[in-house]
């Protein structure tokens, strides 16, 4: 089987079935996963999965078995369990299991929301006031303006790699990861935490993406231009990607996320001559603002309850640990308190693997012990 990027077979286009689509992705070395038909969403899980909701899927019989319970953790390139399962169930969509795959795609929206404060537009990256942002609506300005920033092409007009236009009006740029030492982990573009641009997601470790010539009622994924293959991975993209705490260190799903405010300062220049900070204003800290603090971050764990498969688990309490961490070192908080908040809050979200929560819990904590960090930020 030739690997992702070698094959010499062109993608499916026009009216296909979504049986050779799947096998075109196999072909190429992408794992590929059934979705649930006229949807971009996984096929359901069997029934017992079903009632079963928070069983480890490490330890489900179905993998195995050859089920596709789980999304993308099922994705296979087996071209015998492909036929079964489309065979079978031509109606269902095909998902990519971006991790596996060895690809990095962004998912750049083009949503009617609104605009967020310039300093949530590139995180990390000061924008100056001068900069005139008027028109700015959707990832595909944020995507031009990172690019710009950067001084390097846009990359939703890269016309040396896949991209595929998604039904709402978005777009989706296939790249390969290229860096073995290196992986990606997926985000959102709205996220105050760890994203790449407003609008831009990131699918790549523990993600998925839908596959080109898939059909929803709203419209299909249709490739442009005449590439059909992924790129390699812009250098600077994946610098980006790294300063902004996608990257970890490869087979470490649970190791602490990289701080994505450790921004090299070669890579933090703003879009206008850097205005000298004023020193921040000292003020009393307590136990209570830095309790603030961490109070979002344990809400976003312990909501994971209600998502089985696909919350972010793992990330999201990383995040918490991390900051808990920062926050002991800093001296606001203490060690039993926030251990205690942390093992409730992924006792919450995910009852069934207490060992593993305890191992992300310290893993997390400590690495965010070495950054001691203040309600107002890290010094």
């Amino acid at each position: 089987m030739p690997r992702h990027g070698e094959t010499s077979t062109p993608v499916p286009s026009g009216t296909v079935r979504a049986h050779d689509v799947a096998r075109w992705c196999a072909g190429n070395g992408w794992p590929v996963h059934p979705l649930a038909p006229g949807r971009k969403t996984p096929a359901a899980n069997c029934p017992t999965c079903r009632e079963n909701g928070h069983h480890n899927t490490q330890d489900c019989p179905c993998l195995p078995e050859g089920r596709w319970c789980h999304g993308f953790r099922a994705a296979t390139t087996n071209t015998a369990r492909i036929d079964d399962w489309w065979g079978a169930n031509p109606a269902m969509g095909v998902g990519v299991a971006c991790g596996p795959a060895g690809l990095v795609v962004l998912d750049v929206d083009a949503h009617s929301a609104e605009v967020p404060d310039r300093s949530r537009l590139l995180p990390g990256i000061p924008i100056h006031d001068r900069v005139d942002l008027t028109g700015l609506g959707s990832g595909f300005d944020t995507l031009a303006l990172l690019a710009a920033y950067r001084k390097q092409p846009d990359p939703a007009k890269d016309e040396t790699t896949l991209r595929v236009r998604t039904p709402s009006g978005g777009l989706h740029i296939w790249y390969r990861n290229t860096r073995p030492d290196t992986r990606f982990r997926s985000s959102t573009g709205s996220s105050p935490k760890v994203a790449l641009a407003w609008q831009v997601d990131i699918r790549a470790d523990n993600g998925y993406i839908v596959a080109p010539t898939n059909r929803t009622p709203q419209g299909s994924y249709v490739p442009v231009g005449d590439t059909r293959l992924p790129a390699p991975l812009p250098d600077w993209l994946a610098d980006e990607l790294t300063r902004t705490g996608h990257a970890t260190v490869q087979g470490s799903e649970g190791a602490a996320p990289t701080d994505p405010t450790a921004t090299p300062e070669a890579l933090r220049t703003p879009l206008e001559p850097r205005a000298v900070p004023h020193p921040r204003p000292r003020t009393r800290r307590t136990p209570r603002t830095a309790q603030r603090l961490l109070d979002p971050l344990l809400a976003e764990v312990a909501a994971c309850a209600t998502t089985p498969q696909g919350a972010s688990f793992t990330e999201k309490l990383n995040r918490a640990a991390y900051t808990a961490g920062g926050l002991v070192a800093g001296g606001h908080l203490s060690e039993p308190q926030v251990r205690d908040l942390l093992a409730e809050a992924a006792r919450t979200a995910r009852p069934h693997q207490p060992q593993r929560n305890t191992t992300i819990i310290d893993s997390a904590l400590a690495a965010g012990a070495t950054r001691p960090l203040h309600p107002q930020g890290r010094p």
